[in-house]
């Protein structure tokens, strides 16, 4: 029975579309409601004992795998009388079945990039312990994501080498051309039956033809056609490498995945064999209907948002001929056939809502206003950058070759973008703010236990209780908010939810701000089109005085991936953040804002994110994935890594906040079951100064079972926090309340919106 798109699986898994039918069962792309973010989802439907034992093991294989060009396995359920469930990471692309339909024949770089791509996965699968082998490497397999990264999918057939006895469904499991004959039964499979598949696969990749059928090759001794018979422009070397692959006695192949790896670079040009990442062109993006020739008129209450003047809108840029930013939204995909048929239904209702939307604006234009941007903010099928009123250009990602500058100045706003191509003059990009609110200095707090909350919240936005701070500044709040105009926006509060200013206009959208230990200075990261875990292609933003009256938007040095989730050094010499530039799986960099080198701070295999400066400054804080996220702490000149305290099973951690004083930390808790995210906070020295064990650290919830909770920050006297919460309603705000669990207090009530990422100024 297929899953119905849209149903909700588990309590958390969201059905999008199908991607794959077999017959064991179906795989599905689904977004994952805890953490906004996509996954692929497998099912099996076969409920004997052999078949759910195989599932159960590919399952704990998956687990266990840690590599950049591997598929991570994050969830694995069984829902009685429907089936199992495994879900992992979803990989976004093409796979080279897909790819040869497009293309043809693959050229032979690309064919010697993905073959040391896969080479360097099975490498580590032979390293583990026992070593894993797939058994199942053929084009459809083998998927390339948008950045061009290579990944091996599917590990239904894959064994350890140290399990004795073959499943029966594995023994029979094989697919004609690709699998060599040992995997018929003939003898034990080993790492060189990878070794042949892989050969096989990229046989068929320079000829467009599976290779002849191994089995009948050994018994009925039919001889494999030269791969230049298919295609002569293929070197010698090249062929060579890939027929030895091919070799039907495991002992005439190569005898491991290193040696095949060379062989295949030593085939190539030189520049091949010096390749730091195996990364080949990546799949086409479907463009946007291009906007109207025409200028397009805004409406006047837009303009100031909107980084063009005149209020008008110039046509779209040409494909690859525009500005560009360092990320883009999803670009849109095309419809498929079996949907055109429906395409009046969809016509109608657009018709329809167009009309609702005329009656609203007669009515009151500023509920027409509400309920058009969340109609197409938040819609499954609208592209959250098209918006009523507006019409928005979709960027492509690419290397910075320069460093523009923003200036906020002014009443009036100048065409402008964020990047530009490399023979482009820099451009400047003009902004309207509201003037800057006058802060009255408070008294100070001093108060920062952490207790065992005795108390439930009660949602009210009439404060009872208010922080007092002495100091410039520290008596404010930002946070992102997409309260005008659908994409969020980085604004200013004071901490009683009044005075709020928007800092930020930029179309693709700005979230996660973060401030200098001295308060002037601001990072945040672009694009960003709703609160998530991951931001793929953004990149990070200095605002290097918040006061000034002409405000810069300095971008800091990118790399194509995503950076996200900066976190400032105690000092202000230096920010850690994630980073996917060099792999599929999120490591922790550090950046030094003096000279703008960048390190790495983690290891390749791990998927690490979300750090958070120790407040000595000697080393980081951050969420582990490994099946479910636990809390890391680890100091860098030592290079020393321990658990915060173990996670129990279902339960994920996220989002560590420092104490001031370093003797706690925050974090968020995702349970199980789709319950919603409360805060806990772990005590991490004695009243005598001294470190407590990991296993002796007690964990104080923070929270009330009805009010979802994450994300906290602290104040910088410690004695308040800040975070994101939201009821029944939908409405995301900005609450806070004291590190011990009282005075719980909402900010921000500005309606049907989303506020979060909350940041204290110091």
């Amino acid at each position: 029975m297929l899953l119905e798109r849209g149903s909700l699986l588990n309590n958390r898994y969201r059905i999008i579309e199908i991607l794959g039918q077999g017959g064991m069962g179906s795989v599905y792309r689904a977004v994952d409601e805890n953490l906004s973010v996509d996954v692929a989802v497998k099912d099996n439907l076969f409920t004997t004992e052999e078949y759910a034992r195989q599932f159960r093991r590919e399952a704990v294989l998956l687990a266990t795998l840690r590599h950049p060009n591997l598929p991570r396995v994050t969830d694995h359920f069984v829902i009685d009388g429907q089936g199992q469930y495994l879900v992992m990471d979803y990989i976004e692309g093409e796979d080279l079945r897909q790819r040869m339909d497009r293309v043809g024949l693959i050229s032979e770089e690309e064919v010697i990039i993905v073959g040391a791509a896969i080479c360097d996965a099975l490498t580590y699968l032979s390293s583990c312990n026992p070593p894993i082998v797939h058994r199942d490497i053929k084009p459809g397999n083998v998927r390339i994501s948008p950045q061009g990264h290579v990944y091996l999918v599917d590990f239904g057939l894959a064994k350890d080498l140290k399990t004795q006895q073959t499943t029966t469904t594995g023994a029979r499991a094989m697919t004609p051309g690709y699998s060599p004959p040992e995997q018929y039964g003939t003898a034990r499979t080993d790492q060189r039956t990878d070794i042949y598949s892989l050969g096989a696969t990229l046989y068929a990749a320079l000829t467009g033809t599976i290779p002849e059928d191994a089995l009948s090759r050994a018994v009925d001794h039919i001889e494999l056609t030269s791969i230049r018979k298919y295609n002569g422009r293929v070197t010698k070397r090249l062929v060579s490498v890939v027929e030895k692959a091919l070799d039907i006695r495991p002992d005439g192949r190569f005898q491991n995945a290193d040696e095949f790896k060379q062989a295949l670079l030593n085939a190539g040009s030189p520049s091949q064999r010096n390749l730091a990442e195996y990364v080949v062109a990546p799949p086409p993006s479907v463009p946007l209907k291009p906007a109207p020739k025409d200028h397009v008129r805004i409406p006047a209450d837009i303009v100031e948002n909107f980084p063009y003047s005149g209020g008008e809108v110039p046509p779209a840029l040409p494909p690859n001929g525009g500005i560009q930013l360092p990320g883009t939204f999803p670009n849109s995909r095309p419809v498929p056939r079996s949907s055109q048929g429906r395409l009046w239904q969809l016509a109608l209702l657009v018709l329809l809502l167009t009309i609702l939307a005329v009656v609203l604006f007669t009515v009151n234009p500023a509920i027409a206003d509400s309920f058009m941007g969340r109609l197409f903010n938040y819609s499954n099928i609208v592209p959250p950058f098209i918006r009523t009123g507006t019409v928005m250009e979709t960027f492509e990602a690419t290397q910075l070759s320069q460093t523009p500058v923003f200036v906020v100045a002014g009443n009036t706003a100048t065409p402008t973008l964020a990047m530009i191509l490399s023979d482009t003059p820099v451009p400047v990009l003009t902004i309207t703010l509201t003037p800057k609110p006058t802060r009255t200095p408070l008294p100070t707090s001093t108060n920062t236990a952490i207790a065992t909350p005795s108390f439930t919240p009660t949602l009210s936005s009439t404060p009872t209780l208010l922080p007092t701070f002495t100091g410039s500044g520290s008596g404010q709040i930002a946070f992102a908010s997409d309260r005008r105009y659908g994409l969020p926006q980085i604004w200013l509060m004071d901490v009683n939810g009044k005075n709020a200013r928007q800092l930020t206009s930029i179309k693709e959208g700005a979230c996660q701000p973060i401030w200098s230990p001295d308060g002037k200075q601001m990072i945040f990261i672009s694009p960003c089109d709703r609160n998530k875990e991951v931001y793929q292609t953004a990149a990070m933003f200095l605002i290097p005085d918040v006061d000034a009256e002409k405000i810069e938007l300095i971008p800091l040095p990118t790399a194509p991936g995503g950076d996200y989730d900066p976190n400032w050094s105690a000092d202000g010499s230096k920010i850690a953040f994630t980073s996917i530039r060099e792999s599929a799986s999120p490591r922790i960099y550090e950046m030094n804002l003096a000279d703008k080198t960048v390190k790495v701070l983690t290891s390749l295999y791990h998927r690490d994110s979300q750090p958070a400066w120790f407040p000595n400054g000697t080393g980081l804080a951050y969420s582990e994935d490994n099946i479910f996220s636990q809390i890391v702490t680890t100091t860098l000149d030592e290079g020393v890594s321990n658990l915060l305290r173990p996670t129990a099973d279902g339960f994920s951690d996220v989002h560590p906040a420092w104490s001031p004083d370093g003797n706690a930390i925050m974090f968020t808790r995702y349970p199980p079951k789709d319950k919603p995210p409360y805060l806990v906070a772990v005590n991490l020295t004695t009243n005598d100064g001294k470190l407590i064990p990991q296993n002796l650290r007690k964990e104080v919830p923070v929270y009330s079972a009805s009010v979802p909770m994450r994300e906290a920050k602290y104040s910088p006297d410690g004695v308040w926090v800040a975070f994101e919460t939201w009821g029944k309603g939908g409405n995301h705000d900005i609450a806070i309340m004291t590190s011990n669990g009282s005075s719980f207090q909402i900010l921000t009530t500005d309606g049907p919106r989303s506020d979060f990422d909350p940041s204290w100024r110091p």
